[in-house]
């Protein structure tokens, strides 16, 4: 009998690309959600399942006969800037009951996807489960409420849940009219396709962590089938122990664009001034390698998939 897995967010972003790489496990049988009721049913999810449903509802009915939460649904950082309030009822309450409804429906096991911002911005220096989080931001400071929520439930026994703070996942959406090409490379390949240039409207220097998509897509399986005993206390940095500044992440880019468009697009940035320098970041996923799970994919790989998908779908004519 196939694992039913119930995947909020997942046709966004992050969560399209997980379920796209779960729909290939025929041993699981999807239900993703969406706010619309008449959502087009993708051609890789198979056997699975479209529901409609929004994280604002109190309906305890979308958890019915599921094995397994993975829950990205959320407000974004921009909409949590312009609306704090509505970010706490979304990201925090919405999470909130979402947990309640899966331990009443005896879900086995509950995973939340938070973000490295908890930790403060900028994200600077050594970081790791340990570092005491300070976020300042509404998207961080909610995402650390429903953390909370999360591991609770956890300590005292009520379900076997495990929050994931993402770093900079990167990588191509399953479709073109998932918004979120303001992200750097996505915004960056983009460019490549519809200007032919690579702007940044800073120095660059600013470090990050990166990790692709596909990555954090097999992390989730990792999970899946992790016994409990091997868990831990639940909580995880997931990022790509590569840390690098935005203008070599751009530089990689017009690198790709050679391979992919056939040329190398001039970068344009704000010149760094007289001794600039960004602080250091090491984001360490040591914690998560203990459960056995070693990061595989090549950034190169996903570059070239999103200028790919750029092309089909930016390039004038």
């Amino acid at each position: 009998m196939n694992k039913r897995v119930l995947i909020t967010g997942g046709l966004g972003y992050v969560g399209g690309r997980i379920a796209q790489y779960l729909a290939a496990d025929s041993s699981l049988s999807l239900r993703l959600t969406s706010r619309r009721a008449d959502t087009p049913k993708p051609d890789w999810l198979n056997d699975g399942e479209i529901v409609q449903w929004d994280i604002a509802q109190d309906d305890s009915v979308i958890c019915a006969g599921v094995d397994a939460v993975i829950h990205l649904a959320a407000l974004n950082e921009i909409d949590c800037a312009q609306d704090a309030l509505a970010a706490l009822q979304v990201n925090g309450m919405g999470t909130l009951r979402l947990l309640q409804a899966a331990q009443s429906a005896g879900v086995r096991r509950f995973i939340y996807f938070s973000t490295a911002h908890v930790y403060g911005a900028p994200l600077a220096g050594s970081i790791s489960e340990q570092t005491v989080p300070r976020p300042i931001h509404p998207y961080a400071i909610t995402h650390k409420v429903a953390e909370d929520f999360v591991l609770a439930a956890r300590d005292l026994g009520k379900i076997d849940s495990i929050v994931l703070r993402l770093s900079n996942g990167f990588g191509a959406p399953i479709a073109t009219d998932v918004n979120r090409w303001t992200l750097l490379v996505n915004d960056l390949c983009r460019q490549a396709v519809s200007t032919g240039k690579l702007v940044l409207r800073s120095s660059g220097l600013q470090q990050r962590d990166f990790i692709t998509l596909q990555d954090a897509a097999r992390c989730v399986a990792h999970f899946m089938a992790l016994p409990k005993a091997d868990c831990r206390d639940g909580l995880f940095n997931l990022g790509g122990e590569c840390s690098r500044s935005i203008f070599a992440m751009t530089q990689l880019v017009a690198f790709r664009c050679q391979a992919v468009l056939g040329f190398t697009p001039p970068i344009e940035r704000v010149e760094p001034q007289l001794g600039e320098q960004a602080a250091a970041l090491d984001y360490s996923i040591a914690k998560l390698k203990t459960t056995g799970f070693a990061l595989q994919s090549r950034f190169e790989d996903e570059i070239d998939a999103t200028l790919s998908l750029c092309q089909q779908a930016f390039r004038k004519n």
